[in-house]
């Protein structure tokens, strides 16, 4: 029995390094200034959106719930990986358990997952904002925004438990060092020896799935405002109409941009050197979560006003 026990222990190593950028290491301090950078606004903005939604009872509506959702998620996926590539920038601690590495890469795909289908379920409030106005009350009632919430938790969680499962049951006789700032599902199988065919297909299968059927739906939904929007007599009224949906086209496009520009790069440019790929990784991380806030601060007017009002008070 003890033979056996050790045996289990040891098909996985007790812990992981992280490299950070391979081949960028002398620039580790240097990098560290726009991933700070772009972390502190990000904790700053996505903060303030929630504190503005809980505090104004006039934005307790489907549009400000779903924002709010928004903003929780991202302040939870980048705080999933950037502190622990600050201190690898800053103090090179390269070290993670093996299991925090199996924890922290369940939360960045599970969080991933879950803003995909918070933008979609975005893309519907549009719809029924513009195409069915008269039943956006009715239809957009807070009982189902609750469900339309756990489903796209229940939804991520389902298809990453598997993940670390999976990884449990490898050997990793390639080494311990994972080519990443953070444990991402492929750089980590990159280590394992066996057949890891399963592993490389569900990857690619849930991607794929995700990026697809999110995005077939969300072009759907704007297919039909657009028609909506195009029939209103007036320009003014066409303007006004579209005009509620540009804060969600840029978040939309924030964060699939990243994601299809990568995955191209994946194919295209694979002699590419290795720091190339995981600068557009660590791009899809930190530029959503950022720029979400500014976004909607920027071109919605009532959290604009809220904005303001809070820098105002603090003024008198």
């Amino acid at each position: 029995m003890a033979m056996s026990a050790s045996n289990i222990s040891s098909t996985h190593p007790a812990l992981f390094m992280l490299m950070g950028i391979p081949g960028l290491e002398h620039l580790h301090n240097w990098i560290s200034i726009p991933f700070c950078s772009a972390y502190t606004l990000a904790l700053l903005g996505n903060c303030t959106l929630l504190f503005i939604i809980q505090a104004d009872a006039a934005l307790h509506e489907p549009m400000y719930f779903f924002l709010a959702m928004l903003a929780a998620i991202d302040l939870v996926l980048s705080s999933t990986t950037l502190p622990k590539m600050l201190a690898i920038f800053w103090f090179r601690d390269r070290e993670i358990s093996f299991y925090g590495c199996l924890v922290q890469m369940f939360f960045l795909h599970s969080f991933s997952i879950m803003e995909s289908a918070v933008l979609l379920a975005m893309a519907f409030d549009r719809y029924v904002a513009i195409c069915k106005p008269l039943h956006y009350t009715t239809v957009l009632t807070r009982p189902l925004i609750t469900k339309i919430g756990m489903a796209a938790v229940a939804r991520a969680v389902t298809l990453m438990t598997p993940l670390p499962f999976l990884l449990r049951r490898f050997h990793y006789c390639r080494g311990t060092m994972i080519a990443h700032c953070y444990c991402e599902h492929m750089a980590v199988v990159r280590l394992a020896c066996g057949d890891t065919r399963f592993n490389n297909i569900y990857g690619i299968a849930v991607a794929m799935f995700i990026v697809v059927l999110d995005l077939l739906f969300v072009i759907l939904s704007y297919i039909f405002i657009l028609r909506a929007v195009l029939q209103l007599a007036s320009q003014e009224a066409r303007y006004k109409a579209f005009g509620t949906c540009v804060s969600h086209i840029g978040a939309i496009l924030a964060f699939y941009t990243p994601v299809v520009i990568s995955s191209v790069m994946h194919r295209v440019a694979r002699q590419a050197a290795p720091h190339v790929h995981i600068l557009f990784a660590n791009f899809y991380l930190l530029f959503p979560p950022m720029i979400n806030p500014i976004i909607y601060g920027v071109k919605t007017k009532q959290i604009r006003e809220r904005v303001l009002g809070l820098f105002q008070r603090k003024d008198a």
